[in-house]
């Protein structure tokens, strides 16, 4: 798996627009690359299947904090190996990701998903994970959890802030609090 300090993988990929133009057909899908939204932060993250339980609960709280992700200059994308089609589905059939204020890409050939290490090997399906890309498309942050166990958009949001800092952050640090200052 490529972590902390790893370039983040080129790649092009399809995707369900955020929003509104997201639900209509004629506007719904775009593409989106590794050169889109150069110069901000990324935040990708992955969920196994479209039509399940527990990815709809973390796509829907990572969308909740869009605006904040995008208050420090950060962008959102969701990923998964279902189609375009599948995301565009799912958000019409289900009222919590209609208005998705973030972009669901498509990673139907699986290539992001192997060239980042977290496709499952068994199911053959992205596993949950998460990165924190910085302006330069590298890695600073890298999380995976097991396929039944949904993660904490607002601690992502917490290790970018500290991230953004560039300074010397404790545990359970929140954005506003002092920084650690070692002796001289």
């Amino acid at each position: 798996m490529l972590t902390v300090g790893d370039r983040f993988p080129e790649f092009n990929l399809k995707a369900v627009q955020p929003g509104s133009q997201g639900l209509d057909l004629k506007t719904a899908f775009v593409g989106i690359s590794s050169a889109s939204d150069a110069g901000q932060w990324k935040i990708v993250f992955f969920w196994p299947k479209d039509f399940t339980f527990v990815c709809p609960t973390e796509i829907v709280a990572f969308g909740k904090l869009a605006r904040d992700f995008a208050d420090r200059d950060a962008v959102v994308y969701g990923v998964s190996t279902d189609s375009e089609f599948v995301h565009l589905n799912w958000r019409l059939s289900h009222d919590d990701l209609r208005d998705l204020p973030i972009p669901m890409l498509a990673d139907i050939k699986k290539e992001l998903a192997q060239a980042l290490g977290v496709l499952d090997r068994t199911e053959g399906v992205a596993l949950r994970a998460t990165f924190i890309v910085d302006p330069d498309g590298i890695i600073r942050f890298a999380s995976v959890n097991d396929l039944s166990v949904g993660r904490n958009p607002a601690e992502v949001l917490r290790v970018l802030d500290a991230l953004q800092s560039d300074e010397l952050c404790p545990c359970n640090w929140n954005k506003g609090e002092d920084y650690l200052r070692p002796a001289a």
